[in-house]
């Protein structure tokens, strides 16, 4: 290596090891394929425009290595602005490289070229991160043709599906290339919406970040919420009370296990199991409405804040939390057996949308859906914060890839997050929920990483005078697993793949930003 890389990376402040280091532009590649062999994984890619700071532009590569991150930052003239592509390194680094080019301008040089987030919702020659960009602007609204990857060949035709779908959820276009009915290539394109939120955040203070964060994709909204404060209280040097951080945990904990329960009642439903949706969806009805009575809201969006949570339990709230873990884990047991037992919930389940271990780890899969790849990776050991610290969890894993497998994990986590629940329930330290934020934070970059439901989510804030925010990114792991659902459905038949995107479940909204 370089001896322009042989700096001491600058530790950042919080509850994690990670740490941040400005490379040269020649150094950009070397030092991420240096990281890869230890089991390295990129977490994110984003860019910010700093020439009010002197600096023209930077790129920033959060690159999760087993026990800590590390922040590469590779400094970009605006006179040249392109950058080395680390797609070659690691593949899930092309669509964040895309919307870098699309929100600021820089081109990943051996990258793909196509628009990701634009949609033509403003013109190739403004870029909305820009400092200089007027965020009011209105700009026709212009039609372009997206060039699509075609397939071609005797019998091969095209199936396109959405952007608008059947359901209440957001907009995304399936483009697939079959055979009869046998899957050849899926090609997705999102992003319709662009909801404009890491420009919105530039507008916002930085004690009222943390409610645009926790709606930067509703079922995670409390790992969001979280991912921001921690970032914010890194910069401020603040720790939040323990009561708070175990209440942090439990809200995390109901959070995953909504959504776990919802999924896999959706997963027997797409399997031809009404049975399974209805019991399930009773039981997340019961979890959301004991959420509404002990923490104010069915989905707390608000409660995790900057200094710790916005209330304690609500009074005599703690007896009803523990006895509806004991029943949801009778409950959950008992319904896992009976698709255990269901001959055809186990015939679609079973080697339908396959990800082998090794393709797994090639694309960065990540999360619950790495796990059931053999990627036995868990925010919540590998750079525990607490209370994870102190809570011992048991990562989930299977290696087959499939949906039973995806089915599997869920189950498994499940489980865990009721033992945790109860655990963070018997263990709850007394004293305040919520420490002060000083009236003047620091300017500073902060990182917040936590193990969302999908897997994990991390939010980069740099603070600017005056408790103000001049750059915030939020990142779902939706960004590295969408691309690894186009290879999940390859050679399976058309009607699987409902019941394929549903055992991933990954989100639209965290990546359409």
């Amino acid at each position: 290596m370089s001896p322009q890389t042989q700096q001491e990376p600058a530790p950042i402040q919080g509850d994690f090891p990670a740490r941040r280091l400005t490379v040269a532009a020649d150094q950009w590649v070397h030092t991420a394929e240096s990281l890869r062999p230890a089991g390295a994984r990129l977490l994110a890619l984003w860019a910010s425009d700093e020439r009010d700071h002197g600096a023209d532009f930077t790129v920033h590569a959060a690159i999760l290595k087993p026990s800590r991150l590390l922040v590469l930052e590779l400094r970009v003239p605006e006179q040249q602005p392109v950058f080395p592509s680390l797609m070659p390194v690691f593949p899930a680094a092309a669509r964040m490289e895309r919307a870098v080019f699309d929100l600021l301008g820089l081109r990943a040089q051996g990258g793909d070229a196509r628009p990701w987030l634009r949609h033509a919702a403003w013109p190739q020659d403004q870029f909305p991160l820009r400092r200089d960009f007027a965020a009011h602007r209105v700009f026709p609204n212009a039609q372009e043709a997206y060039p699509f990857v075609r397939v071609e060949g005797d019998g091969v035709h095209e199936i396109a599906v959405g952007p608008v779908h059947a359901g209440i959820i957001e907009p995304g276009h399936f483009r697939f290339s079959v055979v009869g009915e046998k899957l050849l290539r899926l090609e997705e394109r999102l992003g319709y919406v662009h909801k404009g939120i890491e420009k919105r955040f530039e507008q916002l203070s930085l004690d009222a970040g943390q409610r645009l964060a926790a709606r930067v994709s509703g079922d995670s909204a409390v790992a969001f919420s979280w991912a921001y404060c921690m970032a914010l209280e890194g910069i401020c040097g603040l720790a939040p009370p323990p009561r708070a951080l175990y209440l942090r945990a439990l809200l995390l904990e109901r959070e995953r296990l909504a959504n776990h329960l919802g999924d896999l009642g959706a997963l027997g439903n797409d399997a031809g199991f009404g049975f399974g949706l209805a019991q399930f969806s009773r039981l997340k009805e019961n979890l959301l409405r004991l959420n509404e009575a002990a923490f104010g809201a069915r989905y707390p969006m608000d409660f995790v804040v900057p200094g710790g949570v916005a209330a304690d339990l609500a009074k005599d709230s703690k007896p009803p939390l523990l006895r509806q873990c004991a029943a949801l884990e009778r409950e959950v047991a008992g319904l896992r057996r009976i698709y255990d037992e269901h001959s055809g919930v186990q015939d679609r389940f079973a080697g339908c949308g396959r990800v082998a271990p090794e393709l797994a780890r090639s694309l960065g899969l990540m999360g619950l859906a790495g796990r059931a790849s053999g990627q036995a990776r868990d925010l919540r050991n590998d750079v525990a914060a607490p209370p994870y610290d102190r809570l011992s969890v048991k990562t989930a894993g299977r290696s087959e890839g499939d949906v039973a497998a995806r089915v599997a994990v869920r189950f498994d986590e499940a489980l865990e997050s009721l033992r945790l629940c109860r655990k963070i329930l018997d263990e709850l330290p007394p004293g305040a929920v919520r420490a002060a934020l000083p009236e003047q934070p620091p300017e500073g970059f902060g990182v917040g990483l936590v193990e969302g439901w999908r897997g994990p989510l991390l939010v980069a804030l740099e603070a600017g005078p005056r408790g103000t925010i001049r750059r915030c990114h939020p990142h779902d792991c939706s960004w590295q697993n969408w691309p690894v659902l186009e290879h999940a459905v390859i050679g399976n038949i058309v009607p699987d793949f409902p019941l394929i995107n549903k055992s991933f479940n990954l989100s639209y909204s965290g990546q359409d930003l």
